[in-house]
């Protein structure tokens, strides 16, 4: 395509904003998917002769070289069927990697050493009738593009990125209610799980819970007990999270997050991680997704994953699964996006994390999953009171 590439802001406007060669796309990244990436593959379809953006997928880059074929042909996989499944496949491609250079190396080593990922990736989605329209490198406050050579207009130091937020991308993005959220490390970081001391303590409630309340969830009387216990402690800490929402002002991320694990005791945490094990359980759990009951919910679910230590990361799923539903149906797609991911990484075949993180890709509507869980909700509701 030797035109630009159009990205319509999907909230207040519909002013098209056309982008036209390798630094404005390279600026535009971010405001694409709703962060800075880092260490990152991001693909993206366009649609049409003037190359409309459509679906967008982000992994991490795999560490270990032998697994970039497998890796660039599954990507490509699900970037087809993001698009298919909308009923469009895409005409075209974007490619970009990001990943900021070790001590000793520089961004035009990592640059290179990447290269056989991007030809992967470019053979993959070439032969799936999605040729690339640019292949960008993302690192040091600078961009490559690995389709030109010549030094004229590419030089091997690459060019810098513009300022952050005075584009008209970034200007069209911001009129429409669309916000960037930080980078992909400080959206894992809310996740992630905590370090020592208070790691060794969640570790030993883990242990304990676990001993005493796994043995019930292997018959259908124990689980319908646990079952009951855990949303009953569940709705008394999102309560205590909404009060503690009144009286608090937010100070920012980190410091949100620290409050918030101070709310949560240890035994609380273990109790509810083996709890959400139950599907059940967890589907209850997912009907806190909009109105009050949203935010504290959402609070409760990031400070749960951050209790999945040691030996019990495993645990961590259900709770990174509810995560990324309370943020995706609250708009937080980019939030989502790392939630789901998370829960992936610890459990590929979780379905309910799978399907989430799909339809997210996607760019579908959550409503109406949102409208099976009030449906839920009500029959539930209606059986406890007859």
């Amino acid at each position: 395509m030797s035109h630009g590439t159009s990205y319509v802001p999907p909230a207040r406007t519909l002013t098209n904003v056309t982008l036209r060669g390798p630094a404005a796309l390279a600026d535009a990244l971010p405001y694409l998917i709703g962060y800075h990436p880092d260490d990152s593959i991001v693909l993206i379809g366009l649609y049409g002769e003037r190359g409309r953006f459509g679906g967008r997928i982000r992994v991490g880059i795999p560490s270990v070289r032998a697994e970039w074929p497998d890796t660039a042909a599954q990507l490509a996989d699900c970037l087809m069927q993001s698009g298919m499944a909308r009923g469009e496949r895409p005409d075209a491609s974007l490619v970009y990697l990001c990943r900021e250079p070790a001590e000793d190396a520089s961004s035009p080593a990592v640059k290179e050493q990447l290269r056989p990922l991007v030809e992967e990736l470019c053979r993959a989605l070439v032969a799936r009738g999605m040729p690339v329209h640019e292949a960008l490198f993302l690192s040091g406050g600078r961009y490559w593009t690995y389709l030109c050579q010549d030094d004229r207009c590419c030089p091997a130091e690459g060019r810098r990125l513009g300022p952050s937020g005075v584009s008209e991308l970034a200007a069209a993005t911001t009129y429409a209610g669309i916000r960037t959220r930080g980078s992909a490390q400080e959206l894992t970081r809310r996740i992630a799980p905590l370090g020592p001391p208070r790691a060794g303590r969640q570790e030993g409630a883990l242990r304990e819970a676990s001993a005493r309340l796994l043995p019930d969830l292997v018959t259908e009387e124990g689980r319908a007990r646990v079952r009951e216990r855990t949303l009953r402690l569940a709705g008394r800490l999102r309560r205590r999270y909404l009060a503690a929402s009144r009286t608090t002002a937010p100070v920012g991320p980190a410091l949100d997050d620290i409050r918030d694990d101070a709310i949560l005791a240890d035994e609380e945490a273990a109790e509810l991680l083996v709890g959400l094990q139950d599907r059940v359980t967890r589907d209850r759990a997912a009907e806190w997704m909009e109105g009050e009951e949203a935010e504290p919910a959402l609070r409760l679910w990031r400070a749960l994953c951050r209790r999945c230590v040691g030996t019990y990361s495993e645990y961590g799923a259900p709770a990174l699964a509810l995560a990324g539903w309370v943020a995706w149906s609250g708009g937080d797609e980019p939030s989502a996006r790392v939630a789901l991911e998370h829960a992936l990484r610890l459990d590929p075949r979780y379905t309910f994390a799978h399907l989430l993180h799909s339809a997210c890709n996607r760019g579908l509507d959550p409503e109406p999953l949102r409208q099976c869980l009030r449906k839920q909700r009500a029959d539930y509701e209606r059986w406890s009171s007859s």
